[in-house]
């Protein structure tokens, strides 16, 4: 049977792209460079500007893939903005988002045109620039925001406005690039439909988007309800992803947008039964991330950026750099938001992707008549992205830092890491003695909420213990047996842990032996230091992160998060 080469071939560069993109986030983590950097630039350097092992045809090739990336991107996204969001921070959403969005877009617009006409003294086909340019400039990119937001587990007010104003930016783009392309292509002459028809194409894109995700968020919820096992739940949630990806698509709806209505619509008609099929997406979905990222890097082309496009491009990072953090902050003091959201949301607005990306191609398309502007539309757009996308991550971790919100996003699996078993434990349990009787420590059950209790003699020591299970055969013999003492049907001690213990590895040991129970005695000792009951330990940890989130959504430092 004959080998399929290229096949094989696309299969072994995405082996080398997930192997080559986690070695460059390793190190540029170890420079305290947010990973997604490390992505884009292995993709830079093995893509077409650079040693050019990625051609533009394989990149074409696997763009299925990059879709699935933006979709799961948009479905985790929407996991992430509840009602409550809505209800508590709606109008300010709304004022940030249209002054972040409308600022860039007169700026870029303005800065743009201005240089094209230097160069050009074409006040006409400047006007067309500027327009098409500053529309295209007001589309932020979710992905890699997003990315450096888990990446460093942050919570709070600033994480909240960012992770809402990249999700819903996107609607504003397609709303300005229908006007501005509209207007653009009415002044050079080459445009067809006017600026209703264009409009109507954004209300049909974005419309669709939120109908076939919140449809499919609905069926989803039922799946789900009807699902017992955690492998079916994924597969259903993931089936839904490429479903609503996959018509997308199809009707030319905007992907990340339906997607994040997927997630959006689930997240808040079933909280606690999504809460699991988010997770596990989160944990599956890492080596995507990546292939995304290293060909967004990949497909990037900075060759032939000179004279009028290259002056272009760098009015375009500046001004739109200044339009984010401008209008963001007018919008943000508008609206009476918190000084950080006010101070440092801008620099989270940075990045920019596959939506600019792909407006400016379509602004080519629709400006074929006009190759001067189709061919400097694509160039300027494709070359910065290239240097907003490094600077992005760098700016959302400066400004998420200085606002104090790294790591406070907690999560079980950290608390477990950071206690020790003294910081879980029963400190000072209920004892039972040896010497006791059996109607003595029935008593001792009835007024005491524990399952399982230590036995001790008259010194201190311990030598056993009693649980619930270990007494129940005795219960049948109640009164014949009530001559019977605590020594006579206690367990002989064989499990104990030191209360300086790891915790993660009390957990390990617990599992791998099906211990749920055992005394704490300090190291050299054999008295008793406390009680690890580790049913206790899990309900006292996930109080613990309820208080840490608790703390960081008002803004407010928790003493655990900090420790």
């Amino acid at each position: 049977m004959p080998i399929d080469i290229q096949h094989l071939n696309v299969v072994l560069m995405m082996g080398v792209v997930v192997f080559g993109g986690i070695l460059g986030a390793k190190l540029f983590q170890r420079l305290h460079v947010p990973q997604v950097i490390g992505y884009i630039v292995i993709g830079a350097i093995i893509g077409e500007s650079g040693l050019k092992i990625i051609s533009t045809e394989t990149i074409k090739t696997l763009e299925p893939l990059n879709f699935f990336a933006l979709g799961i991107i948009g479905f985790m996204i929407g996991g992430e903005l509840k009602a409550e969001i809505f209800k508590k921070y709606g109008k300010q959403f709304m004022s940030i988002l249209l002054g972040e969005g409308i600022t860039a877009f007169l700026l870029v617009g303005a800065a743009s045109g201005a240089i094209y006409y230097l160069f050009t003294k074409d006040i006409q086909m400047a006007s067309a620039v500027g327009l098409v340019l500053g529309a295209i400039s007001s589309a932020t990119d979710p992905a890699s925001t997003i990315q450096v937001l888990w990446e460093y587990k942050t919570r709070g007010v600033l994480t909240t406005a960012a992770t809402a104003i990249v999700a819903l930016d996107d609607a504003l783009a397609l709303t300005l690039y229908g006007i501005g392309t509209s207007v653009a292509g009415i002044i050079a002459g080459g445009a067809e439909g006017g600026v209703a028809a264009s409009l109507l194409s954004a209300v049909y894109e974005l419309g669709g988007a939120i109908v076939l995700g919140v449809a499919g968020g609905f069926i989803l919820q039922w799946i789900l309800k009807r699902t017992n096992d955690t492998d079916s739940m994924l597969t259903f949630a993931v089936g839904s992803v490429l479903l609503t990806i996959g018509l997308s698509i199809a009707l030319h709806f905007d992907v990340i947008l339906s997607s994040m209505c997927l997630g959006l619509t689930i997240v808040n008609i079933a909280p606690r039964l999504s809460s699991q099929t988010f997770n596990m997406i989160q944990k599956f979905s890492p080596p995507i991330y990546i292939l995304f990222f290293v060909f967004v890097g990949a497909g990037i082309q900075i060759q032939g950026l000179k004279g009028a496009a290259l002056a272009i491009a760098a009015g375009y990072v500046v001004f739109r750099s200044l339009g984010k953090v401008g209008g963001a902050f007018i919008g943000a003091k508008i609206s009476g938001a918190q000084a950080v959201v006010k101070k440092y949301l801008g620099c989270c607005l940075f990045a920019q992707g596959g939506v600019a990306v792909g407006l400016s191609i379509m602004a080519s398309h629709k400006f074929a008549d006009q190759p001067e502007i189709a061919q400097m539309i694509v160039l300027v757009v494709t070359a910065t992205t290239l240097f907003v996308q490094l600077l992005g991550p760098v700016s959302v971790k400066y400004a998420v830092k200085k606002a104090g919100e790294i790591g406070l996003n907690v999560t079980e699996e950290d608390l477990i890491k950071k206690y020790k078993v003294r910081d879980v434990m029963v400190e000072n349990p209920v004892t039972i003695y040896a010497s006791q009787t059996l109607d003595e420590v029935l008593r001792i059950f009835s007024e005491n909420d524990f399952t399982y209790y230590p036995v001790v003699e008259d010194s201190g020591k311990v030598i056993g213990s009693m649980s619930i299970e270990g007494i129940k055969e005795t219960l049948k013999y109640r009164d014949t047996a009530s001559w019977l003492l605590a020594c006579d049907i206690m367990k002989p001690m064989e499990d104990h842990i030191s209360p300086d213990m790891e915790l993660e590895e009390a957990m390990r040991y617990f599992r791998a032996y099906n211990i749920d129970y055992a005394c704490v005695i300090e190291d050299g000792s054999d008295k008793i230091k406390g009680l690890f009951d580790i049913r206790l330990a899990n309900k006292k940890i996930s109080a613990e992160v309820i208080k840490c989130r608790e703390h960081a959504d008002h803004g407010e430092t928790c003493p655990e998060c900090t420790a």
